[in-house]
């Protein structure tokens, strides 16, 4: 489960980018949030994942502060929560596998795994979460010759091999079709549902929020503007 409370951001020139923001998503739940451009929802991922670091609030991730941790405290507690961005951003020459497989780096440690060598157990496991978004078929061919739908399905298995508990999606379909999108829609869908994941999710189209979200939350100038079943 993921609980924000309050959180807020103040830059230092004391513009306020995030003003006590409260959500809460639960295990199997796809909540979107709706915003424009310059609202705040990408400023409210990256505080929930402390890519930046909030000015006031807390998040919690299955009860765990995250606003309270660092170091590899924090680091540890943070694999419970997964990122996926708008842009795919595979290795392109690397297999589809192997770029499934590299979202278990951060359960690894040591230089042989930093430079990509990884577990055999990682590697079998990789062919299990290609299968789960449709992609088994796909798992020896260069990353770079993917469709961007494809490739972003890709990214979202490589987010579950990670192994979370939350997932963020950061506008993951800006960049595709009418009909990718639909299908990275429904994936993220089903994922939250059958794998009891807690899923938040950002979008700035109206119609695909409302055809797939358990809830839709409104942000405008980094204040919540609505919350609606």
């Amino acid at each position: 489960m993921l609980n924000v409370r309050r959180l807020s951001l103040r830059y230092p020139n004391g513009k306020l980018a995030l003003a006590d923001f409260d959500i809460t998503v639960k295990p199997g739940e796809l909540v979107i949030v709706l915003g424009g451009n310059g609202s705040g929802k990408t400023t409210l991922l990256r505080c929930i994942a402390r890519t930046l670091n909030a000015t006031g609030g807390e998040v919690s991730v299955n009860g765990t502060h995250l606003t309270r941790l660092s170091g590899a405290k924090l680091r540890r507690t943070r694999l419970a929560l997964s990122m996926i961005a708008q842009h795919a951003a595979l290795v392109r020459r690397r297999s589809v596998l192997i770029n499934v497989a590299m979202g278990s780096l951060g359960r690894h440690g040591g230089i042989r795994t930093a430079l990509g060598d990884l577990p055999p157990r990682e590697i079998e496991a990789a062919h299990g979460y290609l299968a789960e978004v449709g992609l088994a078929h796909l798992a020896v061919q260069r990353a770079g010759t993917l469709s961007g739908g494809q490739a972003q399905r890709v990214a979202i298995a490589r987010a579950l091999a990670q192994q979370p508990r939350v997932v963020l999606a950061d506008e993951p379909v800006a960049s595709l079709d009418p009909e990718a999108a639909e299908d990275i829609m429904r994936l993220l869908r089903r994922l939250a549902g059958e794998e009891r994941l807690a899923v938040l999710c950002v979008l700035h189209q109206v119609e695909l929020a409302y055809a797939y979200a358990d809830r839709v939350v409104g942000i405008r100038d980094g204040r919540m503007a609505f919350d609606l079943p």
